[in-house]
């Protein structure tokens, strides 16, 4: 089992005026500090408009920095939210293309739809229309990291001509596809599409155990890959409270405060009871209160990756007996310096026993594979991306509706063409033609 941890970067109220500085460079230095402590990966959300819950709005950002100062630890996206009107598809390919070049191939590239009001009303998605969007999406952003050139869309909600999208990928076809799941359901719908699972929803190891045989399951009889390369990987959540270790139970609960609980509080606000006015609302304070009428909303034990390193290990060992791939592990608000503290221990006294394991599992589950991805290859549907038209070409001013031109450039040029002339026709009258050098006549010419 492979063992993460999971960002959102929450910002409670009230804010100073370097808060969300601190907020991104704290990050980076603890997952500087993961990636020598070995974890997997560091999964980086993508949410808009949840204040205090979740300050992530540009993962590919932080990502493309966090690359910089590691070495090994994977790069995901989770997730980036497909629907158009938030993420163009050819922006999305880009995007992602783009990181997983600077990173040296380390991303994991999951995706999404986005389920809250806030989101999906800010920018204008019936939610009756997400998951057709996201369909669509996936398909053209995949393509275009793919296709030299991409050779066209046309559907209910993307529509993109030919166009080459670079950069590409340097992972080959592309890096490792992942879909949110929320309810078992959508964890069937991933593997049926040949996707890893985002198994968001927190469950227990003994209902999770059922869900990764499930997920399998569904993989090897009924996958038809939606991808050219499929990802069979299922991923889930390793408690509902945030990680905090240390030497003693005790001290790591005490470290833990308050802001153990608030995942579970902001999504119950953002996604479900809650009614939000947008700067207003206090939403950190929100959850005091409701620690004040239910201590247990913040206690530890049993509910996360919360103790001493053998507490600790002792938690993470019941997932890795359901069979899951990868382990996610939160990160709510807590203190930079005691964060720093847990990693560091993770790295030293819980890690290294289940990187082991996993190396040995992981063969044995390529070795397992193997005639199951012979069968899923074998119900892959033929590709129907259009042929391309080898005599389409695009060129010359933009031209809109009533006429309308955008000849911006065309301007700009025409200005920097005299400049270019009036400067000639000083060096010709102050110098003269340099008869001698027949380059230098050439470039004045020009």
């Amino acid at each position: 089992m492979r063992i993460s941890l999971f960002y959102e970067f929450p910002l409670p109220r009230p804010w100073s005026e370097d808060d969300e500085r601190k907020l991104f460079q704290h990050g980076l230095d603890e997952v500087e500090l993961a990636d020598k402590a070995g974890f997997s990966t560091v999964w980086l959300t993508e949410h808009h408009f949840l204040e205090e819950y979740c300050h992530s709005t540009a993962p590919e950002i932080f990502l493309a920095a966090a690359s910089q100062r590691t070495k090994n630890i994977r790069l995901g996206f989770g997730i980036m939210h497909l629907p158009p009107p938030v993420n163009h598809p050819a922006r999305v390919a880009e995007r992602v293309a783009t990181l997983d070049l600077i990173s040296n191939g380390r991303v994991e590239f999951g995706t999404g739809e986005s389920s809250s009001v806030g989101e999906l009303g800010g920018f204008g998605i019936d939610p009756a229309d997400k998951r057709a969007m996201w369909e669509e999406a996936l398909e053209v952003s995949i393509r275009c990291m793919i296709e030299e050139p991409f050779t066209g869309f046309k559907g209910e909600h993307v529509e993109m001509p030919p166009r080459n999208v670079i950069p590409k990928p340097l992972q080959k076809p592309h890096p490792p596809v992942w879909v949110a799941c929320t309810r078992p359901a959508s964890v069937q719908m991933a593997a049926q599409r040949g996707l890893g699972a985002l198994s968001f929803a927190y469950t227990g190891p003994g209902p999770l155990a059922e869900r990764v045989q499930g997920y399998y399951r569904e993989f090897e009889e009924k996958c038809t890959p939606v991808v050219p390369q499929v990802n069979p990987n299922i991923l889930a959540i390793g408690g509902d409270l945030s990680m905090m270790l240390a030497r003693t139970d005790e001290e790591a609960v005490k470290r833990l405060g308050k802001g153990g609980g608030f995942f579970a509080f902001g999504i119950m606000h953002y996604y479900m009871t809650g009614m939000h006015t947008p700067g207003r609302t206090q939403v950190w304070q929100k959850h005091l209160e409701a620690c004040e009428q239910d201590p247990s909303l913040v206690y530890g034990p049993g509910r996360g990756p919360i103790g001493s390193p053998a507490t600790v290990r002792e938690f993470l060992r019941g997932y890795e007996e359901s069979g899951v791939d990868e382990l996610i592990l939160l990160l709510t608000p807590r203190r930079h310096e005691e964060t720093m503290e847990s990693i560091e221990l993770m790295g030293k006294e819980v890690l290294p026993e289940f990187i082991e394991r996993h190396e040995k599992a992981e063969a044995e589950k390529a070795k397992r594979l193997e005639p199951v991805l012979e069968k899923v290859e074998a119900r892959r549907p033929a590709s129907t991306a259009p042929l391309f038209d080898e005599t389409y070409a695009f060129g010359g001013l933009p031209k809109g509706r009533n006429d309308y031109t955008a000849n911006e450039v065309s301007l700009a040029m025409g200005e920097m063409t005299a400049g270019i002339e009036e400067a000639a026709q000083k060096l010709r009258s102050g110098q003269g033609w340099d008869s001698r050098n027949p380059a230098a006549d050439a470039a004045v010419e020009k």
